[in-house]
């Protein structure tokens, strides 16, 4: 079990050791790439105190774009841990719905979103995990009016990361405080591509490459796509009209956005009743605070019949229990082994950066925009033509240098898409 960190260190001497260029550089990027922020538009924004030397840069950027209202919600590691230590039991089954609602209404109303993200990985690993459980499912479902709106890509949104302290610590243990954070903002500058003089312009030419990835796979409109390596034996059947995605998007509100940052991956919806076969995580999932490592699954007709894990398995079961559509799949998503994260060599101990240094699949809710003409399907549309429905979202790693990938046609043709983790 890896021991949280304490926050001892004030912002102030651990933000001294981050390029504060790049870090406006992140900012602006946020803003400009990210969201595409229009004038006049509100932003939500919600990000963890120890993040405030970006955070505070990106509201100053959002200001200069001219944004209407910028409201940002913060959190804390040391307040979360002190309800898992004191609270009351029957308060893990509430959560702040109240909260959630509001900021429904501010997406319906066309605020933008953006999540600054750099949570410590573990911090709630020694943590009862029946409490973890209970609370991450209750926030699940106060959250849902909120998520939809992001899943449905009604409004712009983005994440991007801070480097905060505990999560510097877990990815460079062997290093000081000071040592370590600079290190996580150097990785996370170089994936972000804010290391070069001319950000925007490289997230222009990084969004042409992944279009023409998804325009290839969009012109195959294959049936399934067949996953084989160690460990792994796994077909995916992808939904009926299905669409792929990637790099930059363009939401219902009509603004295109890029909602990860960093991002290498192309996504569409597999279909939730047509996934058999088994397969083993390559990389471990860090979850809200709980890490779990070396999952191996086995679905039949599109559902998890078996899950196993060597550590966080209490957790990984709980999740899976959530609800009917937990143990479905609500995305596959296709990395090159060879992108900027993976070679790399880091374990980010987080699923923005570790999914993008593999192929990975979501447990869970699917998004209406993998669709042809998704933005006009109803949510029974979307079922059936095979898009899963759930509480959860949750993506882990299946990639590495020794999976192959075909593309399957429906009359049973085969054509290859990846080999040994690289584009065939």
């Amino acid at each position: 079990m890896t021991a949280h960190v304490p926050l001892t260190t004030s912002a102030r001497d651990v933000s001294a050791s981050i390029d504060p260029v790049k870090l406006d550089r992140l900012a602006e990027v946020a803003i400009k790439v990210g969201l595409q922020l229009q004038p006049g538009q509100d932003l939500v924004l919600t990000s963890s105190i120890a993040a405030l030397p970006l955070t505070r840069r990106i509201v100053e950027h959002a200001y200069k774009a001219g944004a209407g209202l910028v409201t940002p919600i913060f959190n804390d590691d040391e307040i979360t841990l002190a309800r898992f230590r004191h609270g009351a039991s029957a308060g893990f089954d509430h959560a702040a719905g109240w909260l959630y609602e509001g900021m429904a209404k501010a997406f319906s109303n066309n605020a933008a979103r953006l999540a600054v993200r750099g949570d410590d990985p573990s911090l709630l690993s020694g943590q009862d995990a029946a409490k973890v459980a209970r609370a991450n499912k209750a926030n699940s479902m106060a959250y849902q009016p909120a998520l939809e709106k992001i899943t449905g890509f009604d409004i712009n949104w983005n994440i991007v990361a801070y480097p905060e302290t505990a999560w510097a610590k877990q990815v460079f243990p062997g290093e000081g405080v000071e040592t370590a954070v600079a290190k996580l903002a150097d990785a996370i500058f170089a994936a972000s591509r804010v290391d070069g003089d001319d950000p925007v312009g490289a997230w222009k030419l990084h969004n042409t490459v992944l279009k023409a990835r998804t325009d290839w796979l969009n012109g195959h409109r294959f049936h399934a796509l067949h996953f084989t390596g160690p460990g792994t034996d796994l077909t995916v059947g992808l939904a009926d009209g299905h669409e792929w995605m990637g790099g930059a998007s363009t939401a219902k509100n009509g603004i295109t956005c890029n909602p990860n940052i960093p991002t290498e991956e192309v996504f569409t919806t597999p279909h939730a009743l047509r996934v058999s076969g088994h397969v083993s995580s390559t990389k471990p999932l860090s979850y809200q605070g709980t890490l779990i490592d070396d999952i191996s699954v086995r679905f039949e007709a599109g559902r998890i019949v078996e899950a196993k894990a060597s550590k966080g398995a209490d957790v990984l079961n709980k999740v899976l229990d959530t609800d009917e559509g937990s143990r479905r799949l609500g995305e596959v998503a296709l990395v090159p082994h060879s992108s900027p994260i993976s070679k790399s060599g880091l374990l980010f101990f987080n699923t923005l950066f570790d999914e993008n240094a593999a192929c990975h699949i979501a447990l869970g809710q699917c998004y209406s925009k993998c669709f042809v003409d998704g933005a006009r399907l109803t949510p029974e549309e979307i079922a059936s033509r095979g898009g899963n429905k759930s509480l959860i979202h949750i993506d882990w790693m299946i990639g590495s240098g020794q999976i192959d990938i075909d593309g399957v046609h429906a009359d049973g043709r085969t054509v290859p898409v990846m080999r040994q983790g690289e584009w065939a």
